[in-house]
């Protein structure tokens, strides 16, 4: 794969969900050499706006992915396109 790719999961303490897709991100991310890194939605008032209680949120390159559960085949297929088309 010839590009980069940035991966954002939004989450906060104490939600199963969020570990559930941050265990997936990092398995996946690891397996295709893609960084990640985790957002807190509590600790700033524009993400907790945003997000509110739809969390986990996954996004690619800043643009929203998925929400709540990855889906794992469609989230390797949209990091293979972003590696791709670098």
């Amino acid at each position: 794969m010839t590009g980069s790719a940035v991966v954002t999961v939004m989450t906060r303490r104490d939600c199963s969900l969020c570990d559930k897709a941050i265990e997936a991100v990092t398995r996946i991310c690891t397996e295709l050499g893609v960084s990640w890194e985790p957002a807190d939605v509590d600790a700033d008032r524009e993400l907790r706006a945003e997000y509110g209680d739809r969390v986990p949120v996954i996004l690619i390159d800043g643009r929203e992915h998925g929400y709540f559960a990855v889906e794992e085949d469609r989230f390797r297929a949209a990091l293979a396109r972003r590696l791709t088309d670098r």
